[in-house]
């Protein structure tokens, strides 16, 4: 038991993840978020001044967000972004105000930042197909059930509702 207790302490390091990375945007000069991320990294000025403003701002449509709430239970989703680009700095922060509007879960919620070449900081974004950021990925039973790229089409609470009922079309 003393092995396997002292095996398990010290594999930890292997399994973690890191987090909240921050990089500078090679283009701007200015800093990035690369890879996972939690909504703690938004709290560091260089980018609460846009994810605050954003978020207070949006009004979810009330009547549709009822409709989400139990239609996202076994739904879990990624969004990847970069802090660089201006649809993420709009788009990410309405939606996460839309999911604490209905009450979802952010830990079922994969957040992942990527460059201006749409990579992490290690390999998490490379296999999702990112050609245009944000990008939010609906997942159901570990399968794909949709994504919204960019904007939404017609809103988050639409478009999302769509996605889960299976009406929805990229």
């Amino acid at each position: 038991m003393k092995y396997f207790l002292l095996f398990t302490l010290a594999s930890l390091p292997l399994f973690a993840q890191d987090y909240n990375t921050l990089t500078t945007d090679e283009e701007t000069g200015k800093p990035m978020l690369i890879g996972f991320t939690t909504l703690e990294a938004f709290k560091d000025t260089s980018f609460s001044w846009w994810w605050n403003s954003t978020y207070n701002m949006y009004e979810p449509d009330s009547a549709k967000a009822n409709l989400l709430k139990d239609k996202l239970k076994d739904v879990e989703i990624t969004v990847v972004m970069g802090t660089w680009c201006s649809d993420s700095r709009h788009e990410v922060p309405q939606f996460y105000k839309l999911m604490d509007e209905i009450g979802y879960p952010t830990d079922k919620i994969t957040l992942i930042n990527v460059d201006r070449e749409k990579h992490g900081k290690g390999d998490e974004a490379d296999t999702l197909g990112i050609d245009f950021v944000p990008t939010f990925i609906f997942y159901k039973d570990g399968k794909e059930i949709g994504r919204i790229v960019e904007i939404p089409f017609d809103s988050f609470e639409e478009d999302i509702l769509e996605i889960v009922e299976g009406r929805y079309d990229e």
